[in-house]
Order: structure tokens, then C-alpha cells, then sequence
């Protein structure tokens, strides 16, 4: 899952950015409110963690922002600020939830957890391709009842092939999806990445992972 931070303290972005890569996301941050638009205009977020208190555009200015140009990705706002009527007030913007400062590290990854199990709450946790199962709940993943232990980033492209199955889905798209913007687009990890995942998957690699020439993959669910 790709995350945007927009938070202007760099001790605080250093520290939350750290620790949601540690916890398996791809992190970039912004330390104003227009640096965090000129991002979300480039890429695309599976969710927004916003400071309310920012140089130039405050968080509310960016919140509205966003929801105008029709981004529906969950926004957890941030914020020193106790006053109900700034969280009265960052709701009614367009954010999904509220977070006090200082907070537990520990509830900011449950509160966003949350959210993006909302936001895909149509979507089962447990993703089935024929023999192959994932649970994302519980991060395992079984081929013929037997696991198979992959890394954050094997985990994360298999998930992200069993959510779009029998349909084609680009280098682009995963390089978007699942590093941040250090990636290097001209490199040819992704493929590494993905062989690698073959190769955990056994002979059923190849079966269930086919390789759309010039333009990059799509996962076989009979």
C-alpha cells in the first residue's frame, strides 16, 4: 500500500515514515501542503496521512483540495489541536479520521489499517486464484494447503495481481502501487521481484503469473 505524508515537522515525518516502512508500506512525504498536491497530482495513494497545522495551505485547505479533484483515498488527519471543533471541522472537509498528537505508533497503524480495510470492505481478506490463497489479514499465503513464506514486497505483488485478476496489469502500475517516488523506473526490479515470486510459487509459478510481452502481467485464476 502506498502512502502520502504530509507533515512539516521533519522529526515527526522521519519517525512515521520509518515506521510504516517497517510495517510493509511504501512512504513518500511532503513538508507543505502544495509540495503534498504537486504529489498527489503525479501518483497515486492508496491513502493521505495529513498534518492540519502546515506552511501555506493548512490540512483543511488540502483535504478539500483533494476531495475536489475527486480523490476518494482515505485521509487521516493529524493534529496537536484538542478543540472539537477542528476535528468537527477536518470531517466535514473530506477526512475519513482524526488523530491527536502525540499519539502511540502503534494506533496510527491500526487507525490506518482501518481505513483501508473500509475502503476495500466489498473486497474479501481471503483472495483465492484456483489451489492459491492469500489471507491478507493474517499476511499467509498457501498453495495446495501448503505455505509459502514471501517478503513484504513478494506479498504485496501477489496481492496486488489476486485483487485484479485475468486482467492485465502493467509494470507501471505496480512500481505506483507498491515503491515510493525514490523508485527507478528504468530498472528492471519489478521483474526480479516477480521471478522471484515464481520461483517461491514452485511449477504453479508460472501457471498461475503469465507474462503479457512488452507491457507486464496478468494472474491466471482457473
Amino acid at each position: 500500500m502506498r502512502v502520502l505524508l504530509i507533515e512539516d515537522s521533519q522529526k515527526t515525518a522521519d519517525f512515521i515514515k520509518r515506521g510504516l516502512e517497517e510495517e510493509g508500506f511504501a512512504v513518500d512525504a511532503a513538508s507543505s501542503g502544495e509540495a503534498g498536491l504537486l504529489l498527489a497530482d503525479r501518483n497515486t495513494y492508496d491513502i493521505f496521512v495529513l498534518d492540519i497545522m502546515l506552511p501555506g495551505k493548512d490540512g483543511f485547505e488540502v483535504c478539500r483540495i483533494l476531495r475536489g479533484k475527486g480523490i476518494a483515498a482515505p485521509i487521516l488527519m493529524l493534529t496537536g489541536r484538542q478543540e472539537i471543533a477542528d476535528r468537527v471541522k477536518g470531517l466535514n472537509t473530506g477526512a475519513d479520521d482524526y488523530l491527536l498528537k502525540p499519539f502511540a505508533f502503534e494506533e496510527l497503524v491500526a487507525r490506518i489499517r482501518a481505513l483501508l480495510r473500509r475502503e476495500k470492505q466489498i473486497i474479501p481478506e481471503v483472495l483465492q486464484a484456483g489451489t492459491l490463497v492469500m489471507n491478507t489479514a493474517t499476511k499467509q499465503v498457501a498453495l495446495k494447503r501448503k505455505f509459502i513464506n514471501l517478503t513484504a514486497k513478494e506479498f504485496e505483488i501477489l496481492e496486488y495481481l489476486m485483487r485484479h485478476p485475468d486482467k492485465l496489469v502493467t509494470r507501471t502500475m505496480l512500481e505506483q502501487h507498491i515503491w515510493n517516488q525514490e523508485f527507478e523506473g528504468n530498472t528492471n526490479l519489478v521483474d526480479v521481484y516477480v521471478k522471484k515470486l515464481r520461483d517461491k510459487l514452485g511449477a504453479g509459478g508460472t501457471k498461475f503469473i503469465k507474462t503479457i510481452r512488452g507491457s507486464g502481467y496478468r494472474l491466471v485464476i482457473k
